[in-house]
């Protein structure tokens, strides 16, 4: 066994593992760029090594810089995570020049299934059916195009390289075609450095369904049974299970059969996963890829089986012989995760940046997580914040646990999709075990929108916390003076106006003492309700609202309030009315038409100059977020009038990138 090992990540992966290598007694040693010197897994580990600047190509993906840092501390194991560098030949080749293991499957496995077109070969071989399509050398857009044609839309166009959701597009109309092949191939060179693309044929209602194996070097192979992965969005999963619910029992054996008839046709010998895409109303099998790596979703696996797959991963790379043989693995109940990522559901999934307010995790679910309250949220990395897995004796006590422990969780700062997942999970679709990967998209046809809630009640709540906090006195500004006049009393309670903006539009308020409370007037709505001081080492307030007591977590500053109101959490600005009045009027004058960043990011690609002429809709620049690319177009016709940036910049969410004179 191991004496110290190097972790080649970030987050709650780089987290997970240093939680294994303590059971094992392991010293860890962390990794971390310049965004991530504070970050939690180099707190928790033994020892860290800066390994360069933020973007992940000077820094996570410098298989050299890794090297280094393990030669350097005595590390004598790397264990790569997932992503990054994982499924790269290069750190592996690194690894065996210098004496160190790599906790992860050979080089030749690696090799056959990271390829999708060769490893789609080797399936055939093999006897694995596959999804129809076209895996060819020739990689010419003409081809890739006629060949789509040939199999029939839709199609899936494909990066042959990596995974992740990066580089594939579905494509239904022909007119598609040749924006999602040049697109997805831009994508897949910037993500893997390797742009060559697959045709797949498009199940019409398909479940990812995939298996997870592990192999030693003694040529021993086991099925820890399988998952359903089947909401996704962006090719990216959000819901995971296992075992994968409503399957025939025979089709449940053809998927691990197949899935160990795969590994034994390439040696396997590690942790992985055989993908599927199973047709939810035939139940027909087919083979998608196989990532040579651990999973996102392992810990529902490891809530079933009872089992530490990293456990097994280090044991493997260290010459052990499986753990447990076939007959040895069991299942037991049910268990569901929620992928938590930094992202507004109700704005497509964008994602979303900044500092961590507030995090408050849920009692009685495990919580996999690489942030706390103070992290930052960058836009280089991953939008993946945390995993909550609840495991239950069914499927549906886990899915009531996960639902209900979702619902009891808070994170202020950036966005995230809790509230969609608490909504997802309570969907009859996905109640009753029949999503598909079209769930989304069926489910909300518009795009999934949170609740409204009542806003008067949401700003009379902030309004209070943040007077409290403000003028420090339990029942705001009026604890200490009743209303005046010059020489005389008003003869009515001190009162003041407020602004408040929570969802782009601007709200008046009129807070007043009541008694031992605040009576709030928005239009002709009234709240009375008294704001309690924070409970002692957290931001839950107490509020008297109508006559009932509630608990509200938030986190008031100076120019507004971070504010959890029933399931929705968004930051609520809030400054006094003259303030606001005279900050607008310093606003006034700004004309013209410009194009702002949709989301926090680096700029990929300007495509036009000051002082060109353009379209309406003429895309004049490239935005990359997440490792994901946005077009951004022009709104009107006319001329550039200033460029505000430059390709390799970073922007901030509506930050101004070019100025249009409309014609």
């Amino acid at each position: 066994m191991f004496d110290t090992l190097l972790i080649a990540n970030r987050g709650e992966i780089a987290c997970r593992i240093i939680r294994t290598c303590r059971k094992l007694g392991i010293r860890t040693v962390a990794v971390y760029s310049e965004a991530d010197k504070d970050a939690l897994h180099v707190r928790l580990a033994d020892r860290a090594v800066p390994i360069g600047p933020a973007p992940a190509r000077d820094s996570y993906l410098r298989a050299d810089r890794i090297i280094a840092a393990a030669l350097d501390t005595g590390a004598q194991a790397i264990h790569p995570g997932y992503g990054f560098l994982s499924e790269r030949l290069d750190l592996i080749a690194a690894c065996e020049a210098n004496g160190i293991a790599f906790v992860g499957p050979s080089a030749s496995a690696i090799e056959a299934m990271g390829d999708k077109i060769r490893s789609k070969q080797i399936a055939r071989e093999a006897d694995v059916p596959g999804v129809p399509g076209y895996d060819g050398a020739d990689q010419s857009p003409a081809t890739l195009k006629r060949e789509a044609l040939r199999i029939g839309l839709p199609v899936m166009v494909k990066a042959s390289a990596g995974g992740g959701g990066k580089g594939i597009r579905r494509v239904e109309a022909e007119a598609e075609l040749d924006a999602a092949i040049a697109t997805a191939s831009r994508e897949a060179e910037a993500a893997f450095g390797d742009g060559r693309l697959l045709i797949e044929k498009f199940v019409t209602r398909p479940r990812h369904v995939e298996v997870q194996v592990a192999g030693d070097r003694h040529g021993n192979i086991v099925h820890l049974f399988e998952r359903d992965c089947s909401v996704q969005r962006s090719n990216q999963k959000l819901l995971e299970e296992a075992p994968a619910p409503n399957l025939k029992p025979k089709t449940r054996a053809a998927l691990h059969a197949y899935a160990l008839r795969l590994s034994h046709a390439i040696s396997y010998d590690n942790l992985g996963t055989v993908e599927f895409l199973v047709d939810a109303e035939t139940q027909d099998v087919f083979f998608l890829e196989m990532n040579t790596r651990l999973q996102v979703e392992h810990p529902v696996t490891e809530a079933i089986t009872g089992l530490d797959l990293v456990e097994w991963q280090i044991r493997i790379a260290a010459g052990e012989t499986l753990p447990r043989q076939q007959d040895e693995i069991t299942c037991t109940g049910h268990a569901i995760e929620a992928r938590l990522t930094a992202e507004r559901a109700d704005e497509g999934f964008r994602p979303d940046t900044g500092t961590i307010a507030l995090w408050r995790e849920p009692e009685g679910l495990r919580v996999d997580s690489g942030v706390e309250t103070g992290s930052a949220v960058s836009p280089f990395y991953d939008s993946m914040l945390a995993k909550v897995i609840a495991h239950g004796p069914d499927r549906e006590a886990a899915r009531r646990r996960l639902a209900d422990g979702l619902e009891r969780m808070t994170v202020l700062g950036p966005a995230t999709i809790r509230p969609f997942l608490v909504d997802a999970l309570r969907q009859p679709v996905f109640a009753q075990g029949g999503a598909t990967t079209l769930f989304i998209g069926e489910t909300w046809p518009g795009g999934w929108h949170a609740p409204a809630g009542d806003a008067a009640e949401r700003d009379a709540i902030a309004a209070a916390i943040w007077l409290s906090a403000r003028h420090n006195v339990p029942a705001g500004p009026w604890g200490e003076l009743p209303g005046f006049r010059l020489l005389a009393t008003a003869g009515k309670p001190g009162a003041c106006h407020l602004m408040l903006d929570g969802d782009g539009e601007a709200r008046r308020l009129r807070a007043e003492n009541a008694g031992d409370g605040i009576r709030v007037t928005i239009g002709e709505r009234q709240v009375a309700l008294t704001a309690a001081s924070p409970t002692a080492g957290a931001m839950r307030y107490a509020i008297m609202l109508d006559g009932q007591r509630r608990f509200v977590d938030a986190m008031p500053d100076r120019l507004g309030v971070f504010l959890r109101h029933g399931n929705v959490e968004g930051r609520i600005a809030i400054a006094l009315a003259v303030e606001a009045a005279a900050a607008a009027r310093q606003a006034q004058g700004h004309a013209g038409d410009s194009i702002r960043a949709t989301m926090p990011g680096t700029v990929a690609a300007i495509h036009v100059g000051e002082g060109d002429s353009v379209a309406a809709g003429q895309v004049v620049a490239v935005l990359e977020s997440m490792k994901l690319f946005m077009e951004l177009k022009s709104p009107a016709a006319g001329t550039v009038a200033r460029i505000a940036t430059r390709p390799g910049a970073t922007a901030a969410a509506g930050e101004l990138l070019i100025a249009i004179t409309p014609a």
